[in-house]
């Protein structure tokens, strides 16, 4: 399961309603693909449809979809959005990491 904070739910809101995507039926598309200085790097889009292999989960009013694979790396993960003096953007909380880059972006198991 993967899990939406308050302040990342907020702006998963804002920005599918910018983007013409509803949030009470469309999707946040999480996935992990191969890149990134660390080796994986995360994936997140919008998506108003689920595939047969997706895995579909729905935490603080946001419904999630990953693929199969990436199920595997994501199992814990809390998504966050940071709008700090470090960066604004969201951050993927994933305890499964044992190393991450500087940004946050990409990451090895």
């Amino acid at each position: 399961m993967i899990k939406v904070s308050d302040t990342a739910k907020n702006k998963v809101v804002q920005l599918m309603n910018e983007d013409g995507f509803n949030p009470s039926e469309n999707y946040v598309r999480v996935g992990v693909k191969s890149g990134g200085c660390s080796g994986l790097s995360y994936d997140l889009k919008f998506d108003k449809e689920q595939q047969d292999d997706d895995k579909v989960f729905e935490d603080n009013g946001i419904k999630i979809i990953v693929d199969k694979k990436s199920f595997l790396y994501l199992i814990g993960t809390t998504l966050e959005y940071s709008g700090g003096l470090n960066g604004t953007g969201f951050v993927f909380n994933n305890p499964n990491a044992n190393r991450t880059c500087g940004c946050g972006e990409s990451f090895s198991l």
